[in-house]
């Protein structure tokens, strides 16, 4: 299981590269720096939550996971 610590970690970095592409994006359609600079901002604040909140969850399913052997445990 992850720390908190190391999931806001996570959540920030993503944002920070998600955050680029979407106001490039936006900048590509629109050409307005500061319109494209609001929507990632706008885009930012909503989708760390989200995304904090989703990996959290992710933590508490064992869907996917194995658990280690335990020292001294070997298979026949």
């Amino acid at each position: 299981m992850e720390q908190k610590r190391r999931s806001i970690v996570k959540t920030l970095s993503w944002r920070l590269c998600a955050t680029i592409i979407t106001t490039l994006v936006v900048f590509v359609v629109k050409g307005e720096w500061r319109f494209a600079m609001e929507i990632g901002f706008l885009d930012t604040t909503i989708k760390l939550g989200a995304y904090f909140f989703h990996e959290r969850l992710w933590n508490k399913i064992d869907f996917g996971r194995e658990v280690p052997a335990k020292a001294g445990d070997f298979e026949i």
